[in-house]
């Protein structure tokens, strides 16, 4: 065997070894480019989108390697070629999505490298082995930057060139507070929306989306259909946020105002092709519009986490979720202290979720068994007989902290991940 064939063969072996690991190795690659490149933290949908365009250039890179793959006659992946679209929508700088490709770039030499000394190859066949993934990795990085690159461009082109962007960029200054001097009534003149009116915000997606479905198509309808039914003063306001989310705000009148929320709720349960649902609460005037939005965010920021759902509506005034959405943000550090707070009752099994269940209950009615009973279809002497075992299994008094024990509940409710998905 020659030597050039002999390096190609090493260096095979050792992508052959990797290729097990390549959800590991995705995650640690994700986890450095978001740690550089703070523009790159959006929602968690781009963050996952973000991890699917990483898996995939590593999937060809092996791929290449491993069979001796001219790297220059590469097509992108998929899930590149999209999330460079998605941070063109998102007004993320190109050179944000470049810099992500040579820290990706980086880490995964680190991890091939260190795969290849723990090989016990000599120093002169590891030398070359070196030689050879970091040539191979950089044409890669190279042809795919060019690709993924000019599809940003024409993408942002695209974006910057609709009149909906006119108007969207409108919409974030004043959700930024930067409207200038400009009055209530010009403002609402420049978005042909009253903004004097009570606001009612709504964010919706799509949880499963198809590219070519036409999400913010069916988005925008279900809006209009949405404040028809709840007998919008006028038209309602929709925004594409990207290709799959959508921002909307529903004028109200102060007659509409009550039950408006119930109203978007039963709807978006009715109708099979409505999207995922987040709303805010009917608020007044230009800081009305931007607080309702505010509220609807708290709601998606649960939503998004609810496991198994195809579909979901979360209200801001649910119970709960404004505060799980200001405490959910690390859920690793909400895990440690919901632990630290229920003891052994956050366990992720069953008995432990009914448990939670029925003293959270018991709370929420006042700690009055006789009202608990009928909220949970037990017997008085049930309850009394669950909250006794659930605050025996925490370890504590449920004076101890007692505060603590409703938001530690709320937030199992909210983010069932911290416990496992027996909860419910």
């Amino acid at each position: 065997m020659s030597g050039t064939e002999g390096v190609a063969s090493a260096a095979s072996a050792v992508i052959v070894r990797m290729e097990p690991r390549v959800a590991e190795v995705t995650d640690a690659v994700r986890d450095v480019i978001l740690a550089q490149i703070p523009e790159l933290r959006g929602d968690t949908q781009l963050v996952e989108l973000l991890r699917a365009s990483v898996e995939g250039n590593i999937v060809t890179i092996f791929a290449a390697i491993r069979h001796g793959i001219d790297v220059a006659g590469v097509t992108a992946p998929v899930a590149a070629v999209e999330y460079a679209r998605r941070l063109a929508q998102h007004d993320v700088t190109p050179n944000a999505l470049v810099r992500a490709y040579r820290l990706g770039q980086q880490e995964l030499l680190r991890l091939v490298f260190a795969e290849v000394r723990a090989g016990g190859l000599d120093s002169d066949t590891a030398l070359e082995v070196f030689e050879a993934t970091f040539t191979a990795t950089s044409q890669y990085i190279d042809w795919i930057s060019e690709q993924v690159v000019e599809v940003y461009r024409r993408e942002l082109d695209r974006w910057r060139e609709s009149r909906e962007r006119i108007r969207g960029d409108q919409i974030r200054r004043i959700l930024s507070g930067s409207t200038d001097s400009r009055s209530v009534d010009e403002l609402s003149g420049a978005l042909r929306y009253p903004l004097r009116e009570r606001s009612l915000a709504v964010i919706m997606w799509y949880p499963k989306p198809e590219l070519e479905r036409g999400e913010l198509i069916g988005m925008e309808r279900f809006l209009h259909l949405a404040a028809k039914q709840v007998g919008a003063a006028s038209a309602p306001l929709f925004m594409a946020h990207d290709r799959q989310t959508a921002w909307g705000w529903i004028p109200l009148s102060a007659r509409t105002a009550d039950g408006a929320v119930e109203t978007l709720r039963a709807l978006g349960a009715s109708d099979e092709q409505a999207p995922s649902l987040a709303i805010g609460a009917p608020r007044s005037g230009v800081a009305g519009f931007v607080r309702s939005h505010e509220l609807a965010e708290h709601a998606r920021a649960v939503a998004v986490r609810a496991p198994g759902e195809d579909r979901v509506t979360v209200a801001s005034g649910d119970v709960g979720v404004v505060i799980a959405a200001m405490l959910g943000g690390d859920l690793s550090t909400a895990d440690v202290w919901v632990r630290e707070v229920l003891g052994p009752l956050a366990e992720p099994t069953e008995s432990d979720a009914h448990l939670r269940h029925s003293l959270q209950v018991f709370l929420e009615a006042g700690s009055s068994f006789t009202a608990a009973a009928p909220l949970l279809h037990l017997h008085t002497n049930t309850v009394k007989y669950r909250v006794r075992k659930a605050i025996e299994r925490r370890g504590r008094p449920l004076e101890d902290g007692r505060l603590d024990v409703e938001i530690a509940l709320l937030l199992c409710r909210r983010f069932p991940t911290i416990t496992g998905p027996n909860w419910r």
